[in-house]
C-alpha cells in the first residue's frame, strides 16, 4: 500500500503551477476586458467561430467519455488534449473579440432575460472554477493516478460539458443583438 506522501507527490509537484494558472487566467481576462485596442476594427467575425469551438468541445468531450467507457485509452487521451487545446483557442479568441468590441447588451425582455442571465452567470462562474479542476484532472492522468483521476473526472466532465454547451446557448441568445 502506498503511503500518503507517494500518493500526493505528483500533485505537490504541479500544485504551484495549477494555482498560478488558475488565478492568472481569470485575472488576465478581467484586466484585458478593460482594455480596448485603439484604431482596430472590431473582430465581429469571432463570436460565431468561438461559439462553434464551444460546440465542438462539447462533442469531443462526449466522444472522449464514450472512448474511455469503451476502454479506448489512447483515443480518450487525444480527445481530451484536443478539448484542452480548443478551450485555450476559445479563450484567446474571446479575449481578442472583447478587446476590440464594446459589450453587447442583451435585448430580451421578461422571463427570457432572467433565463439568459442565469445561464450567463452560471457559465462565467463555472468557467473560472473549471480551470483548476481540468488541471488537477489532467495532472492525475499524466501522473498515472487513475483512481484519483476518475474521482475528479466524474465531477469535472459534467461541469466542463455544461460550460461548453451554455457557451453556445449564450451566443445564440445574444447574437440577434450584435451590432454589425
Amino acid at each position: 500500500m502506498k503511503n500518503n506522501k507517494d500518493i500526493n507527490l505528483p500533485s505537490v509537484k504541479y500544485k504551484k503551477w495549477i494555482i498560478l494558472v488558475s488565478v492568472a487566467i481569470p485575472v488576465a481576462v478581467a484586466i484585458l476586458f478593460g482594455i480596448r485596442i485603439p484604431n482596430v476594427e472590431p473582430l465581429s467575425f469571432l463570436p460565431p467561430i468561438y461559439a462553434s469551438i464551444n460546440a465542438l468541445t462539447a462533442v469531443i468531450l462526449i466522444w472522449a467519455y464514450i472512448a474511455i467507457k469503451q476502454k479506448k485509452i489512447i483515443i480518450h487521451e487525444r480527445l481530451m488534449s484536443i478539448s484542452i487545446a480548443l478551450s485555450v483557442v476559445f479563450l484567446l479568441m474571446y479575449v481578442a473579440y472583447h478587446m476590440t468590441s464594446d459589450p453587447t447588451p442583451f435585448g430580451g425582455k421578461g422571463i427570457i432575460k432572467g433565463i439568459y442571465f442565469f445561464i450567463l452567470i452560471s457559465h462565467i462562474l463555472l468557467s473560472i472554477g473549471i480551470i483548476p479542476m481540468v488541471l488537477v484532472t489532467y495532472v492525475r492522468a499524466i501522473s498515472k493516478l487513475f483512481e484519483d483521476h476518475k474521482k475528479i473526472a466524474r465531477i469535472t466532465f459534467p461541469i466542463w460539458l455544461y460550460i461548453a454547451i451554455t457557451g453556445v446557448i449564450v451566443y445564440l441568445m445574444i447574437s440577434p443583438y450584435y451590432v454589425n
